[in-house]
């Protein structure tokens, strides 16, 4: 059975953010991912990692000016220094909680910006986060994002996440695959899945279209869980929606799946 990672930034929001480890420790997780941790000290989080028992699944490298619209700069030209300093402002984080997965948002297509500029701007930064990763057993991700969340942004089908993945050459440079925003792009979920899995390096889920619980909509989550099962997926599912009417009270999906799993011969 797969392993779940509640998302604390979408999940848990009833309470401040440190107050949200002990939260999804309490409703059975043993594995967290988030945005970003930056607001927080290193040690706070580890704290209440340890303090709680849980995984550190992943989180975001900084992605520049997230209040001023910005989504990642890997793919901007001009700026590598600002990534390369952002990787190393992360670095504190991924020793402190441990973690093994961090996520480098490509950013906005920058206006007026030539197709053949951003993509070398993007593959030059991720060969050269991934040679600093490495030593650290830490894989870099790279995620898909639909254009009607986020309009303008660089990377949106799988084919072209793994056609970066073939062209960067780093053996830890993995895609962060999204049901959902793979739902609202592609469709045809379970074959994109099988045909990619090898270049995968973390799973997320939410219901579509409304991103609120993966049992609300129209995509056969339990069926896409079970097929990771079968192609041997050890990594964490992370549950990215926005719960729908308060986070524990809409977990019911997450209890009856595990139920059922556990009655299995």
């Amino acid at each position: 059975m797969p392993r779940f990672a509640a998302n604390l930034s979408m999940m848990y929001t009833e309470v401040p953010f440190l107050d949200r480890f002990a939260a999804a420790a309490r409703d059975g997780f043993d594995a967290v991912e988030y945005l970003f941790p930056y607001d927080h000290s290193p040690h706070d989080i580890a704290s209440c990692l340890k303090d709680n028992g849980l995984t550190q699944a992943l989180f975001n490298l900084p992605p520049g000016d997230w209040a001023a619209g910005e989504r990642g700069m890997a793919c901007h030209p001009g700026r590598e220094a600002e990534f390369a300093a952002a990787l190393e402002q992360a670095l504190p984080y991924i020793e402190a909680t441990r973690c093994r997965r961090v996520h480098a948002m490509a950013g906005l297509v920058p206006a007026g910006s030539e197709a053949s500029a951003c993509r070398n701007a993007y593959v030059n930064n991720l060969r050269q986060a991934g040679a600093r990763l490495a030593p650290l057993g830490v894989n870099l991700l790279i995620e898909p994002i639909n254009s009607r969340d986020m309009p303008g942004y660089f990377l949106n089908l799988q084919q072209q996440a793994h056609d970066v993945l073939a062209e960067v050459g780093a053996p830890n440079l993995k895609v962060q695959m999204d049901f959902y925003h793979c739902q609202i792009m592609e469709g045809d979920l379970s074959k994109r899945l099988q045909k990619h899995f090898a270049g995968v390096g973390h799973i997320q889920i939410a219901g579509v279209p409304d991103r609120h619980e993966p049992d609300l909509g129209e995509v056969n989550f339990s069926h896409l869980l079970d097929l990771l099962d079968t192609l041997g997926y050890s990594g964490f599912v992370g549950c990215e929606y926005r719960p729908k009417a308060g986070t524990s009270e809409g977990l019911d999906w997450l209890r009856s799946y595990k139920a059922a799993r556990k009655t299995q011969p």
